[in-house]
């Protein structure tokens, strides 16, 4: 708990901690603090057992008391921005946000500002106290759609573990180039491009990733897709998409030149040429909240520019249709 902006906090070590580190008793006390932290504050005298200082690989004892009073570090640097946010659902522990696309996360090198974390950090400032600023999962700059956020410790450590234990459900919509006959599921190790390093790719040496996806609408030489993540990796569906010869369409990186289908019209070709980004959105959130433990779920609807190509990519079927008379 904190008081007056200070984390306080007391346990008695329980038998089935006794004789462990005082770190690892800790951590298992209160997991909603990092490790490291832990470490900072018994090395700063902020965690005590029994009054005393101690180290963290001191061993504690059943009964021992741990008392912490610690003062909330900046976690982070950057600066607040008036930024606005498309905000879906707020409490004191979550923060539910539909991101636009361009924007980015987090500052870097070629974006120090400007992006979601100085929007995060001017609407709701105790996030400075949380690693990342409270970014637990993030989306590329380019790609749309849902987000949680943490506003809380309780709800950082909750939200990581359920990434972790993929029990927090994530679903995106995209439109891909080719025409699929049903759906499926991508199951490929990805890591970093052996020669291009600001890629990813499927190696055999990546870490495991698993993508299903379903068919929502089939049109001429493209189809529109629900994917569902089993796993977290950099540009996961838009690699694997790649993977299987069914690139994002608009994808810089991993879609290729432009294809363009037979009998494409000129408002086609326009609205296809002129889709500069991928084409990919997250659509649904689906968590436990922290601190109730309540399930709960969150739906944005498609953006402009993705509804622009539905509609377009539609016509140019009845378009064919009525040629075919």
């Amino acid at each position: 708990m904190s008081s007056d902006n200070r984390i306080i906090a007391s346990f008695s070590v329980p038998p089935e901690y006794s004789d462990r580190r005082l770190d690892q008793a800790a951590a298992e006390l209160m997991p909603e603090h990092s490790r490291s932290r832990l470490q900072g504050w018994i090395k700063s005298g902020a965690l005590t057992v029994n009054g005393k200082a101690c180290k963290p690989r001191d061993k504690v004892m059943l009964g021992d008391k741990l008392e912490l009073d610690a003062e909330p570090e900046a976690q982070v640097s950057w600066q607040a921005e008036s930024i606005s946010l498309d905000i879906v659902y707020e409490d004191e522990h979550l923060l539910v946000i539909n991101k636009p696309a361009g924007l980015v996360v987090h500052p870097a090198a070629g974006h120090a500002d400007g992006t979601l974390v100085n929007a995060l950090l001017n609407h709701a400032p105790e996030v400075e106290n949380l690693p990342r600023a409270g970014i637990v999962h993030r989306l590329d700059k380019d790609t749309s759609g849902i987000m949680v956020v943490a506003r809380s410790l309780i709800a950082h450590t909750s939200l990581v573990d359920q990434l972790q234990t993929r029990t927090m459900g994530r679903e995106y919509e995209a439109i891909v180039v080719g025409t699929l006959t049903g759906g499926a599921t991508v199951d490929a190790p990805i890591g970093r491009h052996p020669r291009e390093r600001k890629k990813m790719a499927v190696v055999p040496t990546g870490k495991p990733a698993v993508t299903h996806y379903r068919l929502i609408e089939r049109f001429a030489a493209h189809t529109h897709v629900r994917c569902k993540l089993e796993s977290g990796r950099t540009h996961q569906i838009r690699v694997h998409m790649a993977h299987v010869k069914h690139p994002l369409v608009g994808d810089p990186q991993y879609g290729g030149r432009l294809r363009l289908p037979k009998g494409t019209t000129d408002e086609l070709r326009d609205v296809l040429a002129g889709f500069q980004r991928q084409a990919l959105h997250a659509r649904q959130l689906t968590l436990e909240h922290p601190s109730t433990g309540e399930l709960m779920s969150w739906e944005v609807p498609l953006p402009e520019d993705m509804e622009t190509l539905l509609a377009a990519l539609r016509k140019h079927v009845k378009d064919l249709e009525s040629n075919d008379f």
